[in-house]
């Protein structure tokens, strides 16, 4: 998502946020006010029908007590072990149509007197709905949840036939005085006031109520007022807001544009922005600092990589890591050139003294060999001396002649590499040491004796190799043991070399030991060399790559 986008997307919904939340509050507020007015309201209407009943009922107890008349009663005839107490009484159960009825009763000698109120001056105060909406009322119930009152709701049937057991109902009979928002006997939410009627023995609750939906109307064209006032306000904020995420945003573009050039590698790219918030401004100018950093480190690493090593570079500060390892690289290539010079000089010194000195081993054993010989022989010659025994010396001393060449000529090409390969090779060579030395060489060849991929290369390489080690076991490590073994597998061959000599520093060993032309010639066949030594136990382990064609 772009940066405009999601600009857009949080200041907008952090308005929305903030304007719903204050419209929640308000509303939350005006409806906690609102249910607190209403239901203070109910409460003043019951307790105002409350005390007219309550007049109403005393007045009408204050005038039979003071007549000594005898009221008659058609409708009502109460049994003679009954209600024989003076008292009022809620009779409504006894009325053939269950009508209400508050009967009044008196006992004078033995005689009991009692009047039935006219039901109409009750129902005139309780259908008396000024302040009340279209939805008010006023009612009362009895002790077994029936309404004793004229249902607004109903006005075709009995109150009587009317059962009320309501929360206010139930807390009214328990003596409990209150207000609350519950359903009623029609099961639809009101907000309800109530409360217990004190008149003589009537186990009366009156209550006054109104209908929820009724009262939320203003409510309702409340929240409608404050959707439209949210929306408009939503609009005013996705205006503004377009308005500033393009001040910001173009910016960023171009500094985006800009960069999207470094990383195609043009530094010297400028980019100049105007009317630009200060931050922005600031990494703009960040941003030229950074290009003209980094060209003038890709010149120099251009520089560089001319092996141009003697060029000038100032890196920027501690910080610039990138300039620092530029001047760690340069001098490092400084320090592999001369290394390398270094190297070259002596390898070619080694090269031309090896083989100055394998020329003097070849004249000294020409010299010091064959040549005593072929002088012997041709004194002999000159002698010409005919007799049996001059002739058999003559034919040993020509033998020896044969045998020395072949010794010298073993030593420097074996002619058994091409004809029995680098195994029976080692087998012969290992047994000429062996006569002039007074320790045991143990070879072991596991070399395949058919179909070996071993190449010639790899032979020769091996054999110098070998000679080297055992040259440097017989003269340098005073070994009394060597062991050998070369075993060649599918996919590559193994030479491991043994002695129990003295040991040396592989650290430390200098290039002049042999050593050097060891590792030089396992580089060339890309093998892999190890060396442990240390004092009874030397073991060179070397391993080649071999390939499934011997021509290879």
């Amino acid at each position: 998502m772009s940066v405009k986008n999601w600009t857009l997307l949080i200041i907008n919904s952090l308005v929305l946020l903030v304007v719903l939340s204050i419209s929640f509050s308000f509303y939350s507020e005006f409806s906690k006010v609102l249910d607190k007015r209403i239901l203070l309201h109910l409460n003043s209407i019951k307790t105002l029908k409350q005390i007219q009943l309550e007049r109403l009922i005393n007045k009408e107890w204050k005038d039979f007590n003071n007549s000594d008349k005898d009221f008659l009663q058609k409708e009502i005839i109460l049994s003679k072990d009954k209600y024989q107490t003076t008292g009022i009484f809620d009779l409504t159960h006894l009325h053939p149509s269950k009508k209400t009825s508050i009967a009044l009763i008196k006992v004078n000698n033995n005689t009991r007197y009692f009047k039935i109120i006219d039901y109409q001056k009750i129902k005139n105060i309780l259908t008396e709905r000024t302040g009340m909406g279209s939805s008010g009322e006023s009612y009362i119930i009895g002790s077994d949840y029936r309404l004793r009152s004229q249902s607004r709701f109903f006005p075709n049937k009995t109150p009587y036939e009317i059962t009320a057991k309501t929360i206010g109902a139930i807390n009214g009979l328990k003596n409990k005085e209150g207000v609350g928002i519950f359903k009623d006997y029609r099961n639809i939410a009101v907000y309800s006031a109530y409360n217990k009627l004190n008149l003589g023995k009537l186990n009366w609750v009156i209550l006054s109520e109104i209908d929820v939906k009724e009262i939320q109307i203003p409510l309702k064209e409340m929240r409608s007022k404050l959707l439209i006032l949210t929306l408009i306000t939503l609009l005013v904020s996705i205006t503004i807001s377009l308005f500033l995420t393009k001040i910001i945003t173009n910016p960023l573009k171009k500094l985006h544009n800009l960069i999207g050039l470094m990383a195609k590698g043009s530094y010297n790219e400028k980019t100049q922005l105007k009317n630009s918030p200060k931050e922005i401004t600031e990494m703009n100018v960040a941003l030229d600092n950074l290009s003209e950093v980094i060209s003038s480190a890709v010149n120099f690493s251009v520089e560089i990589g001319n092996m141009n090593l003697n060029s000038k570079y100032k890196p920027k500060g501690k910080n610039d890591l990138l300039g620092q390892s530029l001047l760690k690289m340069r001098n490092k290539l400084k320090a592999y050139r001369t290394l390398e010079s270094e190297i070259n000089t002596t390898n070619k010194r080694m090269l031309i003294e090896g083989l100055e000195s394998e020329r003097k081993r070849l004249a000294r054993e020409l010299h010091d060999g064959l040549g005593p010989l072929l002088t012997t022989l041709k004194l002999n010659i000159q002698n010409k001396v005919e007799n049996g025994e001059n002739k058999e010396t003559i034919k040993n001393i020509i033998d020896n002649t044969i045998k020395e060449i072949r010794q010298m000529t073993n030593v420097l090409m074996p002619t058994s590499l091409d004809k029995f390969g680098i195994g029976a090779t080692l087998i012969n060579y290992v047994q000429s040491i062996q006569d002039s030395i007074s320790f045991p060489i143990n070879f072991e060849n596991l070399t395949k004796t058919e179909n070996s991929n071993i190449t010639k290369e790899q032979e020769i390489h091996l054999f110098r190799i070998t000679q080297e080690l055992i040259n440097n076991s017989i003269k340098h490590a005073n070994a009394t043991l060597i062991k050998i073994s070369l075993t060649e597998f599918d996919e590559f061959l193994s030479l491991f070399y043994f002695d129990n000599g003295i040991g040396f520093n592989t650290q430390k060993v200098t290039t002049g030991s042999g050593l050097a032309n060891i590792k030089n010639r396992v580089e060339i066949c890309n093998g892999i060399l190890k060396i442990n030594s240390e004092k009874g136990k030397t073991t060179f382990e070397i391993e080649m790559p071999i390939k499934n064609n011997k021509n290879d």
